[in-house]
């Protein structure tokens, strides 16, 4: 099951092989945002309180896309080697 925090793995798109962790889940549409990837561009009018302009931000990825890694298993793949 993936949850929020946990380490995943990208398995399609531009952002292919790359690792973060996840910061948002929809479990209704089977989406999650992934910390730092899959980044886009969004026009963003100026208000009172905030100044626009273009910023990036994290889109959503459907879980399909995304593979937990398990870093107890990497751990051990490594002593074994030494």
């Amino acid at each position: 099951m993936i949850k929020k925090g946990l380490k995943v793995k990208i398995l399609t798109g531009k952002d292919r092989s790359k690792e973060g962790e996840i910061i948002e889940i929809d479990r209704a549409n089977y989406r999650a945002k992934v910390k730092e990837l899959n980044m886009v561009k969004k026009h963003v009018k100026t208000t009172k309180e905030k100044k626009g302009g273009i910023i990036s931000k994290e889109n959503f990825i459907h879980i399909s896309n995304l593979k937990l890694v398990d870093e107890k298993k990497k751990a051990k793949k490594i002593e074994a080697k030494k």
